[in-house]
């Protein structure tokens, strides 16, 4: 992920980049507790290290920053926490599925563009790179 100031090199234009990473449930009646219980610790981890990561770039660019984890479906989630939190501009990343499996998956950037309250820019990510998501919002 890039992250450069707006403007000439000025972030005060932005007051806070909320970065957000969403869980997804696991179905419950193919695992046993412990099982899900493990799976849902390893998900917790991963989501963490992926914002970490995220929150260094912020910080070594010189952006305020923080973190959101949630859980539920994503595209649900992020549409409501734009809508809670009063987002100005939603970006989220593109994870460039084919015609076919998102006609089958669906895509959340997609759902996004049609259902979130404020204005959504998709970024398809570099092909080198992971996908990350961020929100910017005023505070």
């Amino acid at each position: 992920m890039t992250l450069e100031a707006p403007h000439g090199g000025s972030h005060e234009n932005v007051s806070m980049v909320t970065l957000v990473y969403v869980m997804q449930p696991f179905q419950n009646y193919v695992l046993s507790a412990a099982v899900s219980g493990e799976l849902r610790k390893e998900q917790e981890e991963r989501a963490a290290a992926i914002l970490a990561h995220a929150l260094e770039i912020c910080k070594d660019k010189k952006i305020k920053a923080e973190t959101l984890i949630l859980s539920g479906d994503p595209k649900d989630m992020i549409c409501q926490a734009t809508e809670q939190m009063h987002v100005d501009l939603l970006v989220v990343g593109s994870r460039g599925l084919g015609m076919v499996k998102r006609t089958f998956i669906g895509s959340v950037s997609d759902y996004c563009a049609h259902n979130a309250k404020c204005p959504v820019v998709i970024v398809k990510p570099p092909k080198e790179s992971g996908k990350q998501l961020v929100f910017i919002s005023e505070k």
